[in-house]
Formats: structure tokens, C-alpha cells, sequence
């Protein structure tokens, strides 16, 4: 039976504080479990997450273990949107586990309905338990953010037509290309300039011309620069999770599911029509805890940039043009786009133009991209690691 929600008079709106933290991290961590108990990835996840956002470091091996239940009745004066945000935390740290155990799945599902949350992001967990991974790719496909597509409001990716399909192709589109090709004429420290330089540093096509990515993918493209994120897959989960927890709505939790599904375990083996599936970045022989930091400060980012707007922000429904010619430092003002933690930079994030935040590939296709053109070819600084 689900815990009803608080009145407007019983709601708590503060931050949890230590014993409500304890309470959490206790019901996450049993809900995510696995036969043999919590993996490394798991445990990394669940503490660095858990500091992020709520400044606690909890030991998360030796905290009383809540069931459903018990859990439910601990969020009893917390208010829908706070109990989904716990839901989506167990979703994450499920979604992490290859083999995905049935059980598991049916537990957080138990966790979910005690707190009264339905996530479309559970039915695609389920089936991934059970080994469909083409039904999970085609529920990514018609829920989650995917869900808010509305093919009339979308004068913020200036195509020359009407898009039917979130993640529709546009590579015969000359006015696009043009538009974005433009933007290199943009100021010097301006937001459109680093843009310009950054699809120009990896051979990246402009939107509208063959090869290129579809319209509301590019999107994140700016928020790439904007948040000082690298282009490497490992930066692809920062970009995302930054961009999911910004979005108030719980449909955008979708995205970073995504990308885990993509690029931890290769339950899906495409994305966002675009990304192909590559294993195993968050579990990196060596890296996990550097990774579980990263993901973590991602997202603490995310809520600060929410934070500052009434009903969270939709990065990815932006017209990015209208701030192209704009200082960044002034547009992540505005956006409320915080700086990286140390423990972030410690643990390897970095910028577009820096060692490590471009591909070989991607430097590569820049240099033959560069020779094309009929130009010397810089990267701005970005080197492979």
C-alpha cells in the first residue's frame, strides 16, 4: 500500500539531514543489491552520489539495510518529486549490473510502489532483466524524455522542416548548416565561437549536412562547452547526467539511463541515433571510484543549475543561438552552471581543450577534416589522453 504524500502544512522541503541520509543510503542500498551483495561500482556510486548531493559521507557497508516498507514510512513527509529522485538514484545503480538480476528489479519495482512512484525507466529495466534488449531500446524510444517530443515546438533547432521523430536525421539541410557555420564568426571567448571550435577540432559535421548528427542530438553539444566536458564517452556520462538531473522533469531521468545502458553495461547497442553501445567506462579496471565521482559531481551540477530556475531547465530544448554570441562565463551565469568539484578534476574530468578531452578518432577526423579544407588543422589544446 503506498505511503500517501504529505499535505501542503506536513511536507518537509528542507535538506535531509544526517539521520534522514542514513535512512536513504540504508533503503538504496537494499534495493539495489544483488544475490552476492553490492558490487564495487555499486558501493562507489551509492557514497560519492550520497556526498554530492547531500554533503554526508555514510558508510555505505555498514548502514542498517530499510525494506520497502520501512523505507516508505521514512519518506513519508517528503513530497512526490523528492521520492521519484530516490527512485531514479536505485534505478542508476540497478542499471549498472550485468547480469541484471529478475529479483532486483522486482525489489526496486516493491520500493517504487511503496512511494508511490511509476517510472516508465522500470519497465525497461524489467525487460533488460529478462534479456529483451530490443524491447528496452523501442520503450527508450517512446517514453521517457522522449515522451515530451512535440514536433510543433521545435523553432529552437532552426531545421528547414518539420521534424516527425525526436531523434530524426537532417542531413540535406543548407540553411542549417549555414547557421551553424556561422558561428565562427562569433566573438572571441564567446559561447558560439567554442562551439564552432569544438565540432572543427574533431572533424564533427555541422547539423543539416551528411554525416552529422540529428538536430535535438547536437543539442548537447553545447552543453559540452557550457559545462567544461571533454568528448570522450567518459564525458558523454557527465554531459548526460548533468543534463538529466538539470531537467525538474523525471521523464529526462531517461537520458542518463541511456547512457548507461550504452556505455556500462551494452544493454542497448544504439542511442539517441547516434551512439553505439561501448562497455564497461564506468567500471574501468581501476577507475571506478574516479568514475563514481565524476557521475556524482555531474549531477550535483545538474541540481544546482535546476535550482536556479523555478521548474528546473530543459538543456536541450534551448535556442542555443540566441546566446552564441554571448561571453560563456556570462551564460553559465545566468543558467546557473556551477564549477567542477576538485574531487571532480582530481579524478580525471576535463574540458574540451584539454589532454584527454578528445578521442584519437575524433582528433583524427579533425586533422583529415582540417586537410579537406584546405586549413592547418588545431585542436585548441585538446590532445588525447
Amino acid at each position: 500500500m503506498p505511503v500517501p504524500l504529505p499535505t501542503a502544512d506536513e511536507v518537509k522541503v528542507a535538506p535531509p539531514d544526517a539521520e534522514e541520509v542514513r535512512m536513504i543510503v540504508g533503503g538504496v542500498a537494499a534495493a539495489v543489491a544483488p544475490p552476492g551483495g553490492l558490487t564495487g561500482l555499486q558501493k562507489m556510486m551509492i557514497g560519492s552520489i550520497c556526498e554530492s548531493m547531500t554533503g554526508f559521507v555514510v558508510p555505505v557497508t555498514r548502514l542498517p539495510r530499510l525494506g520497502p516498507d520501512e523505507f516508505g514510512r521514512a519518506l513519508a513527509n517528503r513530497d512526490a518529486a523528492f521520492r521519484t529522485r530516490m527512485v531514479h538514484w536505485m534505478l542508476l545503480c540497478e542499471l549498472v549490473l550485468k547480469p541484471l538480476p529478475e529479483e532486483v528489479t522486482a525489489r526496486v519495482e516493491r520500493y517504487a510502489a511503496e512511494l508511490g512512484v511509476e517510472d516508465d525507466i522500470m519497465r525497461v529495466a524489467r525487460r533488460m532483466a529478462r534479456g529483451s534488449y530490443g524491447l528496452a531500446l523501442m520503450d527508450f524510444k517512446r517514453s521517457g524524455y522522449m515522451d515530451t517530443w512535440d514536433p510543433k515546438q521545435t523553432e529552437h533547432l532552426h531545421t528547414s522542416g518539420e521534424l516527425h521523430d525526436a531523434l530524426q536525421e537532417c542531413v540535406d539541410d543548407p540553411a542549417l548548416v549555414q547557421r551553424w557555420a556561422a558561428l565562427t564568426e562569433c566573438p572571441p571567448g564567446s559561447l558560439g565561437q567554442a562551439v564552432a571550435r569544438f565540432y572543427a577540432a574533431r572533424g564533427f559535421a555541422f547539423p543539416g549536412a551528411p554525416g552529422s548528427a540529428p538536430p535535438l542530438l547536437a543539442q548537447h553539444d553545447w552543453v559540452h562547452v557550457l559545462a567544461d566536458y571533454g568528448s570522450t564517452v567518459e564525458s558523454e556520462i557527465e554531459v548526460f547526467a548533468f543534463i538529466a538531473r538539470a531537467n525538474d522533469d523525471p521523464r529526462a531521468f531517461s537520458l542518463l539511463a541511456m547512457v548507461v545502458s550504452l556505455f556500462e553495461t551494452g544493454y542497448l547497442a544504439k542511442g539517441a541515433g547516434l551512439f553505439e553501445y561501448d562497455p564497461g567506462h564506468l567500471s574501468q579496471a581501476g577507475a571506478e571510484e574516479q568514475m563514481a565521482v565524476r557521475l556524482a559531481d555531474a549531477m550535483y551540477r545538474g541540481a544546482k543549475c535546476a535550482a536556479a530556475h523555478e521548474h528546473g531547465i530543459d538543456l536541450l530544448a534551448i535556442d542555443w543561438f540566441e546566446h552564441a554570441g554571448r561571453a560563456i562565463d556570462d551564460v553559465r551565469a545566468e543558467l546557473g552552471v556551477v564549477p567542477k568539484s576538485e574531487r571532480a578534476v582530481d579524478a580525471g574530468s576535463v574540458g574540451p581543450w584539454q589532454r584527454g578531452g578528445i578521442t584519437p578518432y575524433q582528433y583524427a577526423a579533425g586533422q583529415r577534416a582540417a586537410e579537406a579544407a584546405g586549413r592547418a588543422y588545431d585542436s585548441y589544446g585538446a590532445v588525447p589522453a
